[in-house]
C-alpha cells in the first residue's frame, strides 16, 4: 500500500506540474500531500523507513 500512496502522488504531483489554475494547481499538490501522509503514517505503523519526500 506505501507504494501505490506514493505513486498516487507522484501522479497528483505531475498533473499540478502541468496545471494552469492555481486554485486547481493548489488543490492538486494538496491531495498528493495527503496521499504522502498516508504513506509516512502507513510505514510507521510497520515501522519500515519513512518514504522520501518530494524533491
Amino acid at each position: 500500500m506505501i507504494a501505490e500512496y506514493l505513486e498516487h502522488a507522484l501522479q497528483f504531483e505531475k498533473m499540478a506540474q502541468d496545471e494552469t489554475d492555481a486554485a486547481l494547481k493548489e488543490k492538486l499538490l494538496k491531495q498528493a500531500e495527503a496521499y504522502r501522509k498516508l504513506a509516512g503514517e502507513r510505514a510507521k505503523r510497520l515501522e519500515l523507513p519513512t518514504p522520501p519526500s518530494p524533491r
